[in-house]
């Protein structure tokens, strides 16, 4: 199977990328860094494009896409560093209307591994976007639970990692509401971490064509750096980072579908139990190297701008910065990684 894209695929991604130019140049979305900053408007001509309801049937004024075309407009979002929680409006959308149609926004967390925090509670809690955010849905092994945003005492990070995606501490989340079973919180986890990936994914290929410009116009010597063999080999090896992470996630998002055409079956549940099926496994392998491409590839890029790729005027830091945010989300590279060696042990769907 091969994933080179279609007429249809490359005409949603440059519809996707049409807006963003339009509505969410990096130039303004840089500075969204607080809910007083954040551009409500912008959101919603996002939202009435269907990038939240890719996967949702047309009565519910969805696409009736699958998986892999939401995939391929996360993938635009991450070149074009488009902040927000974007993977939790995807998420939440199935839920609730008014995020669906982007008037309201929330923000989805993961419960801490017991007896990390305070008293053995399970915190510090790190929530992104709290104070744009109506509730927090925090998924653990038991669900999923609807959580109100002002229930939830946070303290706001004074200088958060990426300045467009502002973090809170918090030592305590109540309950809440249980509105989904450990199933959809499977399912949560494994299509919010494919979405991530597809934006990571964007951001190493954003990165490279960033680099490669400026290398065709910088000159040093009399001779435009980009001719100097050292650059050439690592723009290379970025672009095959680049082009791996890229097909990793579509063939995730791809087994992801195929899952979910088989639930007539009633395996899916099944399956996105088990470490080792083919979906699991998949998206495992595209946050391993979906992480590392955006990592290395802005690393790269900043090495390529010289001087100028850590200063605060150039823009590469920050796919830099929004990079080592997104590895981690509903999944680690770490984890990821030894979910895939773990998978080794015996064939791909096999049953306990």
């Amino acid at each position: 199977m091969h994933f080179d894209l279609d007429e249809d695929a490359l005409a949603l991604r440059a519809t996707v990328r049409d807006l963003c130019v339009e509505y969410l140049p990096l130039e303004r979305t840089r500075d969204w860094t607080d809910a007083a900053s954040f551009g409500r408007d912008a959101w919603r001509t996002l939202a009435e494009l269907g990038a939240f309801t890719m996967t949702q049937p047309a009565e519910r004024g969805g696409l009736e896409l699958g998986v892999a075309e939401a995939g391929l407009v996360f993938q635009v979002l991450g070149a074009e560093l488009v902040p927000g929680p974007l993977v939790a409006a995807a998420l939440v959308a199935d839920l609730d209307d008014r995020v669906a149609t982007g008037e309201a926004l929330v923000t989805v967390v993961t419960r801490p591994p017991a007896g990390s925090g305070p008293a053995r509670s399970g915190g510090p809690w790190v929530i992104p976007h709290l104070d744009l955010a109506e509730a927090v849905y925090v998924l653990d092994d038991e669900g999923v639970s609807r959580v109100e945003a002002a229930a939830i005492d946070g303290q706001a990070v004074p200088k958060p990692l990426d300045p467009a995606t502002p973090v809170w501490l918090a030592d305590v989340v109540p309950a809440g509401e249980r509105v989904g079973g450990p199933e959809l919180a499977r399912a949560w986890q494994l299509r919010g971490s494919v979405l991530s990936s597809a934006l990571l994914a964007g951001n190493a290929e954003r990165t490279v064509d960033l680099a490669t410009a400026y290398a065709r116009q910088r000159e040093q010597f009399g001779r435009v750096i980009g001719g100097f063999q050292a650059v050439k080999h690592l723009l290379a090896e970025a672009f095959t980072r680049a082009e791996v992470a890229r097909v990793a996630v579509d063939a995730a998002a791809v087994a992801l579908d195929d899952a979910a055409l088989d639930d007539a079956t009633g395996d899916l549940a099944d399956d996105l139990a088990d470490p080792t099926a083919n979906p699991v496994r998949a998206v495992a392998g595209a946050r391993v190297l979906a992480a590392r491409a955006a990592s290395q590839n802005a690393k790269t890029a900043i090495q390529v701008h010289g001087g100028m790729g850590f200063t605060w005027e150039t823009t590469i830091h920050l796919f830099l910065k929004r990079a080592w945010l997104l590895q981690n989300a509903f999944t680690t590279p770490e984890e990821a990684a030894d979910t895939v060696a773990n998978s080794l042990n015996r064939p791909v769907g096999a049953r306990r």
